[in-house]
């Protein structure tokens, strides 16, 4: 992914993604996004968008290993996530969901991924600390709750499944307060084309409708332009 195109998917909606997906498509139907509500720790933050970091955690129980493999682990996780390639966004999957209760997102555990280079964080799971929780490093949480329980890091660098969507590491993640997106690696190269196109379909309905006069007419008028010309 070249400068220009980060910069474009961090100017734009992740619904504006999902649609310039089928553009590149030809077709509708693109199905790799989060299902249900999430809630976003800034959602007047740009977009987050990178190469996703997986991992899997836990908080309901004490986890069954020894403390010294537990914190190995952890370290070992960390060290994974400072490793990544830039951009990168940490996806992490709570096991305990729908009944997560450890928020493995707080001040200190963004802060610290923020310090190590990542973009943000997508996670069915728990977060806290929200007017605490770094600039510049949106969560996307599946809730919201006061505890860190027994939260520790289960394994990483396998594939996880956030609200339906199934991640692996190195896909090229887009996320906002809406949910996330995987975008397929082959129409990476057609993405920028296919959003520009998007915004320039969009438009012939939306600039009218945004005009002095504008009526059913006016609206017969641009809906056949625009449909004629979206996917």
């Amino acid at each position: 992914m070249n400068d220009a195109l980060l910069q474009l998917l961090r100017g734009v909606d992740t619904p504006t993604v999902c649609n310039a997906v089928e553009v590149a498509q030809g077709q509708r139907g693109f199905g790799a996004f989060t299902r249900g509500t999430m809630i976003s720790s800034a959602p007047g933050e740009s977009r987050m968008v990178g190469y996703a970091r997986t991992a899997r955690i836990a908080g309901a129980e004490l986890p069954v290993d020894p403390p010294a493999a537990v914190r190995q682990r952890r370290m070992d996780y960390y060290r994974y996530m400072a490793e990544a390639p830039s951009p990168a966004v940490a996806i992490i999957e709570d096991v305990d969901f729908p009944d997560c209760v450890g928020a493995y997102w707080g001040e200190v555990n963004a802060t610290v991924h923020k310090g190590l280079g990542l973009a943000g964080a997508v996670t069915n799971g728990v977060m806290r600390d929200l007017d605490d929780i770094p600039p510049g490093f949106p969560v996307l949480a599946g809730s919201v709750g006061p505890s860190h329980g027994f939260v520790h890091v289960r394994d990483f660098g396998q594939p996880v499944t956030i609200l339906g969507l199934t991640v692996r590491e190195g896909d090229l993640v887009h996320a906002d307060r809406h949910g996330a997106v995987v975008v397929p690696p082959e129409i990476v190269d057609g993405l920028a084309a296919a959003v520009d196109r998007l915004l320039a379909n969009e438009a012939l309905i939306i600039g009218p409708a945004r005009e002095p006069g504008f009526d059913f007419e006016a609206l017969e008028r641009a809906w056949t332009e625009f449909e004629n010309a979206r996917t």
